[in-house]
């Protein structure tokens, strides 16, 4: 079999799938390519005609990103309850006959912080303040709270938190203003904001001079640059702290064995993301 895989969204010029899912493609003894699709926010008849080669068989399977998660989800048959839990696809494929859309934001990221952290005893030092209230927030938040934590978000625009939280009705969330931050109350500090990235690598969410906790621990899903100022001030300061990647190869894996059902070692999926990226 020839796997046609690819990605949605726009503009995709700086993605780091095609190398991951090549690499993956290799280690697991497979034929097949992986496609880059930008598609303007504003093409929905594009959109609609890429996702219908899926159907046809065309394509084995898609992930979305940026601007079109929530775009895809009136052209699928079913989402999984990860999927509609966040209300945001990722991840596109067919089974029986029918085109599914799932969500591996979630598990990438909690099987990556689970790698980074290490697990913890249910409800012992499991406190979590998230930064942020957009889609990746929710997946951060899903993840988090189906996981035993108690999660505090803190953005600018309180009624966005507060739209997500009702989200989250059979959960207790609380909801904070990022100025108004105590950050040295929490073991998890979770950056979902774009704040950070390249090319703005001297921005950082966190207002100038915040203290953390010494025991909390800095999680930026920011992955480029390496290392984010979130992460370097976090480090500074003595703490424990990693970038996103570890998420993204993560939620690209757990897309390709929906695609192909093949795991494929995640160490060979860093190493292809490493040579293409210069420290």
């Amino acid at each position: 079999m020839n796997y046609q895989l690819g990605l949605i969204g726009y503009p995709l010029g700086h993605s780091l799938s095609p190398k991951i899912h090549t690499a993956a493609l290799v280690a697991c003894g497979l034929q097949g390519t992986y496609s880059l699709f930008p598609i303007h926010p504003d093409n929905k008849q594009g959109l609609h005609n890429l996702i219908a080669q899926v159907r046809a068989g065309e394509i084995r399977g898609l992930n979305v990103t940026i601007p079109h998660k929530q775009n895809v989800i009136e052209f699928m048959d079913e989402l999984t309850p990860t999927a509609q839990s966040i209300g945001a696809v990722n991840t596109i494929y067919m089974r029986a006959d029918q085109l599914i859309g799932d969500n591996t934001d979630a598990p990438g990221f909690l099987s990556d912080l689970r790698r980074v952290i290490g697990n913890r005893e249910s409800g012992i030092g499991k406190s979590a303040i998230v930064l942020g209230a957009g889609g990746s927030a929710r997946a951060v938040v899903y993840a988090l709270v189906n996981d035993d934590w108690h999660a505090t978000l803190a953005a600018r625009r309180i009624e966005q938190a507060q739209q997500l939280a009702t989200s989250f009705t059979n959960y207790q969330l609380s909801i904070t203003n990022i100025d108004d931050l105590q950050p040295s109350t929490f073991d998890l500090l979770v950056n979902t904001t774009p704040l950070g990235m390249t090319p703005n690598t001297e921005a950082s969410p966190l207002p100038e001079g915040t203290e953390l906790s010494k025991n909390t621990f800095v999680y930026d899903l920011v992955y480029n640059p390496r290392e984010t100022k979130l992460v370097r001030d976090a480090r500074a300061q003595g703490l424990n702290a990693s970038t996103g990647l570890g998420m993204l190869i993560e939620q690209a894996a757990l897309a390709f064995e929906k695609w192909t059902g093949h795991n494929p070692p995640r160490e060979i999926l860093f190493e292809a993301v490493r040579a293409t990226r210069p420290d």
